[in-house]
């Protein structure tokens, strides 16, 4: 099986808690590579734009502001079969309903609030990826 890359984001939330190595250490355990990664903080027009797709969604403008209102990091994540196990690892986007032991069912607060972005399918990850870094930040893991 040949390996795919994904994109995450630590959101605001998981930032101000203080759990990107608690949260990390998960995402390199459960076998993914991390190709690039950085800190950043989305403005509501960045923030915006990654969403865009879901701009007529009622929840599009809380999104929006919850995203813009703290720092974040995205990360290229790769592994075999990257896309599907990533959302396995961070769960269900209600905690509530997500799996013990997968990140959102020990970190999350909320459906709003909820840690962790996973890409849902391996195009989405490619365009998402983009958004945040360019190629040349990407480190190629050759292992």
């Amino acid at each position: 099986m040949a390996k795919e890359r994904t994109l995450t984001i630590l959101k605001p939330d998981c930032v101000r808690k203080e759990l990107i190595g608690e949260v990390t250490k998960r995402i390199q355990e459960a076998g993914f590579s991390i190709l690039a990664m950085k800190l950043t903080r989305l403005t509501p027009e960045t923030a915006g734009g990654f969403y865009e797709v879901h701009r007529e969604r009622p929840f599009f403008g809380e999104l929006v502001e919850f995203m813009s209102s703290g720092a974040c990091v995205p990360m290229i994540l790769e592994k075999e079969n990257a896309v599907a196990d990533f959302r396995k690892l961070i769960g269900a986007t209600n905690p509530a309903e997500a799996d013990a032991g997968t990140i959102r069912a020990d970190f999350a607060d909320s459906v709003g609030e909820n840690i962790i972005h996973g890409s849902d399918s391996v195009e989405n990850g490619k365009i998402e990826a983009a958004y945040f870094f360019a190629e040349s930040e990407v480190v190629a893991n050759n292992s």
